[in-house]
């Protein structure tokens, strides 16, 4: 199935030069006055070889059709991942290396779909936006609007966000997954 590269997102398969690849990370860059482009970090899945690649925007890039079933991140234990299919109830845990990116959005109980190639659980793909609290950032201005300027803000999974000025610790934000960006309060 071929979709444009502007829809690739971290923990899609997809199939590159005639291999299977784990999507890692995905940046979109428009530098200057020249064209679009994708940035993607990709792990080929055969040999664990983890390279970047440069696609154009309309590109077509050829997702691989794998078995999906739902889950529910449990926790995590060192590099280890813990899922939990939401109908028969078995586990299944990955590597830090085979999820890449996608660890920085994973909270307890987030439902998630896991792709199974051959029987081996692959990746994952994140949903749409993702609620995480902010733990750490400067403090809040009273009498700040949204504007261009923003302040780094880590949140509960190590993952630091540009944000707002008026973001405070302790709240709830929603973070859009494919681009790592702050989307609104929660």
């Amino acid at each position: 199935m071929a979709i444009p590269a502007t829809q690739m997102r971290p923990g899609m398969i997809i199939k590159h030069n005639n291999e299977l690849h784990a999507v890692f990370s995905v940046e979109h860059r428009t530098p200057g006055n020249l064209r679009a482009f994708i940035q993607a970090k990709l792990r080929n899945l055969r040999t664990g070889a983890m390279f970047e690649h440069r696609f154009r925007s309309p590109d077509p890039i050829d997702r691989v059709i794998v078995d999906e079933i739902d889950m529910e991140f449990l926790y995590n234990d060192g590099d280890d991942y813990y899922f939990m299919d939401t109908t028969s109830y078995e586990q299944t845990h990955l590597k830090r290396d085979t999820l890449g990116d996608a660890v920085e959005y994973l909270t307890a109980n987030l439902q998630i779909t896991v792709s199974f190639f051959d029987g081996v659980a692959v990746g994952i793909e994140l949903p749409q936006v993702v609620e995480l609290t902010v733990v750490e950032t400067e403090p809040g201005l009273k009498s700040a609007t949204a504007s261009s300027v923003t302040k780094p803000a880590k949140m509960e999974t190590g993952l630091v966000v540009q944000v707002p000025p008026f973001i405070n610790e302790g709240e709830k934000i929603r973070i859009d997954t494919a681009e790592g960006a702050y989307m609104s309060r929660a």
